[in-house]
């Protein structure tokens, strides 16, 4: 396996990287905080790009980066990288999302302690010569009832937390079910207005999105219960500034604390600056010694099963191909894209739509990797690049080639799981049915209507002819005068004297002269040739 290379240009702990500088498969090189000029030169033959927030990976210098596969981000937010246009390359993004999980969540639990007992203006008091006690009265957490918008890692890591404080908790999270919220012993509101206007502290841990992009403004500020607190270690863009800065001056907030902003470094004209009441930290969340060695040992991980198998799990720009679905999935990924690749040379003509069927115990989860898998094999078969799990669907959409899948949670001609891929095109529909008949153990069983038992690798010769004497012998015979050794053969049939296919292993490339001449034979319908 050829070397990967790695480069990083932004600081990111060396000690967790250590298993890449260590890999005699992975040259990795640090080219920190790069001059333009610099980074042109770094990123050639480069496959993997390690950044964390500094680095602005832009759609130019992934059009310029013609060996780059992975970019990996060491934390969680990915806004400084070009995801449509990595995706549009094939290129996998990722990130390292639970790494810093604890780290953020109990900052958050600081700021939430902090702005509840104003414990930095105490603490300034204090140094300056002051002993205001009155001044500073606080507010205990027990019984009090927190709103966490965003019920992900770390949402989920402060709900635990503001249990063990005695709190009482109330969610907001589109994604959540009510029973699995039940099980955090978190109450789900049913909008946004309705939480805030229970809640005495309110912390954010939701992503930034179009929907929601200033979550907290003018409006939403207004529905704020009197003497509620807010924290924020999430997203800046959360929160309209301006409008909380008004709420804070205004007494409309009692309190706040933040820890991200819309801009940072924070403006130093920000009327945040001015605010006794507000509570101000720069962007601490994952800086703790744990978190920042966590972070670059996920981002190693996923470089080094990247580098191994081609595939990233958990890539931000392809949903479903999470790391404990692909476990779960084992060698039927490889099998599904090899009947992607076996129907695609299977063809005579455009293809148009390419259908998967699932027959048996296959999960939701599952099917959607699987018809990807599947996507790129057939894709990679027709087109001069190699497609890949991240372009495979661009790839399509570009070219109007739909796709559909269907299941059938019953099995098929006895087997546990049969995976059916078929390409529809305009001179009619080749299908191609695969299964495991045991671990490490996978089998085409079958083409088009007719049943067979091949092994989906290495050369193929796949013929479809009439079931009648003598044409065995024929083809062996060409193939013998045409010095090509054929070492595994498989037939099938519908009937005796019917419609029959004969799939044959070679150890030789066979010659498109020898194909045609094979086509001719007396019996011979067609001759595909396959290369897996």
């Amino acid at each position: 396996m050829d070397k990967l290379k790695v480069l990083v240009t932004d600081p990111i702990d060396r000690d967790g990287l250590k298993t890449l500088s260590d890999h005699p498969g992975v040259e990795l090189r640090y080219e920190l905080k790069p001059s333009p000029d610099l980074l042109a030169r770094a990123l050639e033959g480069v496959g993997a790009w390690l950044v964390r927030s500094e680095t602005k990976v832009t759609a130019d210098w992934i059009e310029k980066a013609r060996a780059l596969r992975l970019i990996g981000r060491a934390g969680v937010g990915v806004d400084n990288i070009d995801l449509k246009a990595a995706t549009r390359r094939g290129i996998a993004v990722v990130n390292a999302p639970s790494a810093n999980t604890i780290a953020a969540c109990e900052h958050a639990m600081g700021l939430l302690l902090a702005v509840s007992r104003n414990i930095p203006q105490a603490d300034a008091d204090v140094k300056a010569g002051r002993w205001q006690r009155s001044k500073w009265m606080g507010l205990e957490l027990q019984g009090k009832t927190l709103g966490i918008v965003g019920l992900g890692r770390i949402g989920r890591e402060m709900a635990r937390r503001a249990a063990a404080f005695g709190m009482r908790v109330v969610a907001l999270d589109p994604f959540v079910a009510a029973e699995q919220a039940a099980t955090l012993g978190v109450t789900l509101a049913a909008d946004l207005k309705a939480l805030l206007s229970q809640s005495d502290f309110v912390t954010l841990h939701a992503p930034s999105s179009d929907k929601t992009r200033k979550l907290l403004n003018a409006e939403t500020l207004a529905y704020f219960k009197p003497g509620a607190r807010l924290v924020n270690c999430a997203r800046g863009d959360l929160i309209d500034e301006a409008a909380l800065a008004r709420a804070l001056a205004s007494g409309q907030l009692a309190a706040a604390a933040l820890d991200v902003f819309s801009k940072e470094p924070l403006p130093a004209d920000s009327p945040l600056r001015g605010l006794a009441n507000l509570i101000l930290t720069p962007h601490l969340g994952a800086s703790t010694q744990e978190a920042q060695e966590k972070v670059a040992e996920e981002l190693a991980r996923s470089v080094l099963a990247f580098h191994k198998s081609g595939l990233a799990p958990n890539a931000l720009n392809l949903p479903g191909f999470d790391a404990e679905t692909l476990k779960s999935l084992g060698e039927y990924l490889g099998l599904a894209e090899a009947l992607g690749r076996f129907a695609g040379q299977a063809i005579d003509s455009g293809v148009r739509e390419l259908e998967c069927r699932f027959h048996g115990d296959f999960s939701a989860a599952q099917r959607r990797p699987l018809a990807v898998a599947a996507l790129k094999g057939l894709l990679s078969s027709m087109l001069a690049q190699e497609a890949s799990y991240i372009s495979a669907p661009a790839l399509a959409a570009e070219r109007g080639l739909r796709t559909s899948d269907a299941w059938d949670p019953l099995s098929r001609e006895g087997f546990q799981r049969l995976l059916t891929v078929t390409a529809v095109t305009d001179a009619g529909r080749v299908s191609v049915g695969g299964t495991l008949l045991a671990p490490g153990q996978p089998r085409l069983v079958r083409f088009n209507d007719l049943a067979i038992e091949v092994l989906p690798q290495g050369k193929l010769l796949v013929l479809t002819n009439k079931d009648t004497p003598g044409v065995i012998g024929r083809i062996g015979t060409l193939l013998g005068e045409a010095g090509v050794n054929i070492a595994d053969m498989r037939v099938g049939r519908l009937a005796p004297h019917g419609e029959a296919v004969m799939v044959l292993t070679v150890d030789e490339d066979v010659s498109k002269e020898v194909q045609k001449r094979l086509g001719d034979l007396a019996g011979i319908t067609s001759v595909r040739w396959v290369k897996l």
